[in-house]
């Protein structure tokens, strides 16, 4: 319980803090003061920053419409929002549209961070307990999560206000910032970050040793930023900004050292089941956000399974999402595909991605995490993980690199390493490796938060899609910025494809 004050604490601090920068003028919450005394002060402080950066993404399903239903592959059949934002018609009169152009709670992330940051020295000098590697490792973590706040932003609505400091109350509207600049930043905070940061909690690691606040290492594996965290977002940073050489570097960092913090492949059994990879945490949660069902974290809103389930996984008529048959035969072609494929009488091989196939609505299904892994179709109650990324999803950024970059034979390998994991070992080459990068990082990621910024990487490698390119060049590929904070700040501009 103590731990829970603690955290809603900080959560109402960073949100004061967000509210006086970015909407209005308010006062910090009473007590934050007196917060930073003692070690149990640090450790609510760094966990608040991870519940706030979940909260952020899970807010309104945000990382699943901004990455996947987006794209228009998957379809709703009864909310005209989701309609709306699949059509591309993100400045329609909706409330979760409204929602979603808003950055307000990115920005709670980083003035909580920025607090954290300005005030962390002061339990270093208050309490003895509080030790110096401990401090180094847990500033590194709020720096990656920082760091990664600004990316998130600048993939969704381009250039955003850039603040790295609280204030301390007295803050002047600020005008929109250059994503160039914002990303140099953010590479540069993340390489600072990997520097400080263990490969493994609590396990003797050289950068971490000892207990880390006291407790063992299956405490922490999956819930906490590792040095493979930090380059796995930096591969996906300059994936971004189309800088190759480096996406082929980062991941290969990625690649030769994931066994140092206990990550390892799935296979398709164990990513689809529902007590499988996305229930709980885990070690190969490379890097992401889990609702741990032991510790009665989870909720019916904010994951995926909310917008995806339906019957007869759970009892809900009709899911708000949905991927029409003719799109799932299209992306799933390959024979003998665990994710999906048909057999010779056109019937499923397999039910992991997808449930009810021949029926009205596929399910998809992929995820599906219902309290501590139950199957209990009577309770809708998720507990899944949202992941960022993990490790096929870096191995398939390798191979894209490696595509762009002319090593057709190395990009080939990657990709295969993934796809014969997958039960498709008949494969045929048709067409560029590349396209074959982007068709397994289709099925492989589907559901995860990708698609969308897989598109416009793609489009922008490939450059033979006019209207994509057209929408690229208009700034289109971003969310219009939320009337009510261009209300509030008058120095902020809108995208100029929304104006």
């Amino acid at each position: 319980m103590k731990k829970i004050l603690y955290i809603s604490l900080l959560f109402l601090v960073a949100l004061a803090g967000c509210n006086k920068i970015l909407d209005k003028d308010s006062v910090r919450v009473v007590g934050e003061q007196n917060m930073w005394n003692k070690l149990e002060d640090a450790r609510a402080g760094i966990m608040g920053v991870y519940a706030l950066t979940r909260a952020a993404l899970s807010d309104n399903n945000r990382h699943w419409i901004y990455g996947d239903v987006r794209t228009g592959e998957f379809v709703s059949p009864n909310r005209q929002d989701l309609k709306a934002v699949t059509s591309n018609q993100l400045n329609a009169s909706y409330e979760t549209i409204d929602a979603l152009s808003d950055w307000t709670r990115f920005y709670a992330i980083i003035n909580s961070a920025n607090i954290f940051l300005e005030r962390i020295d002061e339990v270093k000098a208050a309490d003895r307990r509080y030790t110096e590697n401990n401090m180094i490792v847990d500033k590194a973590q709020v720096r990656l999560l920082r760091a990664f706040a600004y990316f998130y932003m600048v993939r969704i609505w381009g250039d955003v206000p850039f603040i790295v400091t609280s204030h301390d109350g007295k803050f002047e509207n600020k005008p929109r910032e250059q994503q160039a600049k914002i990303l140099v930043w953010v590479e540069q905070e993340l390489l600072a970050a990997a520097d400080d940061l263990p490969f493994i909690y609590s396990a003797s690691d050289e950068q971490q040793p000892g207990a880390y606040y006291g407790e063992s290492d299956g405490r922490w594996g999956g819930a906490l930023a590792t040095k493979n965290s930090a380059y796995a977002i930096l591969a996906h940073v300059a994936a971004w900004q189309g800088n190759y050489d480096d996406v082929a570097t980062y991941a290969k960092f990625v690649e030769d050292n994931y066994g140092r913090s206990r990550i390892g492949f799935y296979s398709t059994n164990d990513l689809t089941r529902s007590n499988g990879y996305f229930w709980n945490k885990n070690y190969s949660q490379m890097f992401g956000f889990n609702s741990d069902w032991g510790h009665i974290d989870g909720s019916v809103t904010g994951h995926i399974e909310e917008l995806t389930l339906a019957q007869p996984v759970v009892t809900k008529n009709v899911p708000d999402i949905y991927m029409p048959k003719d799109t799932i035969i299209k992306v799933f072609d390959q024979i003998n595909d665990e994710r999906f494929s048909l057999d010779t009488l056109g019937q499923p091989r397999n039910e992991n991605y997808f449930t009810n196939f021949n029926g009205k609505y596929p399910i998809f299904s992929k995820i599906k995490v219902i309290q501590g892994g139950s199957t209990d179709p009577n309770f809708r109650y998720f507990t899944s993980a949202l992941i960022f990324t993990r490790l096929e999803d870096i191995v398939l950024l390798r191979a894209e690199a490696l595509a762009v970059l002319g090593d057709q034979n190395g990009a080939l390998n990657e990709v295969l390493n993934i796809m014969t994991r997958r039960g498709i070992n008949s494969i045929t080459i048709n067409g560029e490796i590349i396209d074959m990068v982007f068709e397994e990082r289709r099925r492989e990621l589907m559901g995860e938060g990708h698609r969308w910024y897989d598109l416009v990487r793609y489009n922008k490698i490939k450059q033979n899609n006019p209207a994509f390119m057209q929408l690229i060049s208009s700034q289109g590929i971003y969310w219009p910025i939320s009337r009510k904070l261009i209300s509030q700040n008058n120095q902020l501009t809108q995208n100029p494809y929304w104006k």
